[in-house]
């Protein structure tokens, strides 16, 4: 059992959940909680920590989570040190990260429609210098339950490593794709020439969102929450659409505004299928 916050190990995890740079020289993220370490695909578990007390307290429950996996015992001060939660919630897990390419993303993806199998619409989120870990999470918990097929984002957007954003994907992390560009322009270029039709959310557009057609391959345009789009980034778009607002609202939170995208996009989807 670990006593000591001097452990290396304990260094470690700090280390990882509180800087950006420890996780890309790791190539590690930490995930706490028995929802995030059950759901966790378990090639992608490197090492696991557990509480003295959450044993104690858990007792058979806690022996079925962790049934096949080896762990490391360690003391409540200590599992405190290394999460990056203010109440810890006993278990954490040091994890490999991804690896996605724009090339995996854009690939053909298989579903099954009626006993068959057949190419199913890209459905894309495309993030440039988004900055908060609570929208980025937002978007990738959203975009799971909405479809998405992938997210791309420029080398400026949040950490998706960041604690916060893994807490607020609620495990979606772990099932939608997802990569970082150097040349946002040139990727965007690349997705329009895999067939995808492009919407940015933009003060001159004229259609509302609802009035578009998504059933091809979609990929919408989100940015900075204080700026939004650059307009070299705007201009890549096939189209501009916005989101009609009653009162005196100017704009939407970012996750928000991705998220009604995202949905009306699954809507219209779902009802070409019925």
């Amino acid at each position: 059992m670990i006593t000591s916050t001097s452990n290396s190990q304990v260094k470690q995890v700090s280390a990882i959940a509180k800087r950006a740079k420890a996780r890309r020289e790791s190539g590690l993220f930490i995930v706490e909680g028995e929802k995030m370490f059950a759901e966790l695909p378990k090639e992608r578990l490197y090492r696991t920590y557990v509480a003295e007390s959450f044993l104690r307290q858990q007792g058979e429950g806690a022996d079925r989570l962790l049934a096949g996996c080896r762990y490391e015992t360690v003391t409540d001060e200590v599992m405190k040190a290394m999460a990056d939660t203010q109440t810890p919630q006993g278990i954490l897990a040091l994890c490999r990260q991804f690896s996605y390419e724009l090339s995996d993303i854009l690939g053909e993806k298989a579903a099954e429609s009626k006993g068959r199998r057949e190419q199913a619409p890209a459905q894309l989120i495309i993030l440039e210098t988004l900055q908060d870990p609570g929208n980025l999470g937002t978007i990738l918990r959203a975009g799971e339950g909405a479809g998405v097929t992938g997210v791309i984002m420029n080398s400026t957007t949040a950490d998706i490593y960041n604690p916060k954003v893994i807490r607020s994907t609620m495990g979606s992390i772990y099932r939608v794709p997802f990569v970082y560009v150097e040349d946002l322009a040139g990727a965007i270029r690349s997705i329009k020439g895999a067939g995808v039709r492009l919407y940015a959310a933009h003060l001159k557009g004229k259609k509302s969102y609802d009035q578009e057609d998504y059933a091809g391959s979609t990929g919408f345009l989100i940015g900075n929450e204080a700026n939004g789009l650059s307009e070299a980034a705007a201009e890549l778009a096939d189209a501009y659409i916005k989101i009609p607002m009653l009162g005196k609202v100017e704009s939407l939170n970012a996750a928000v505004a991705a998220s009604i995208l995202m949905y009306e996009t699954a809507r219209q989807r779902r009802n070409r299928r019925n």
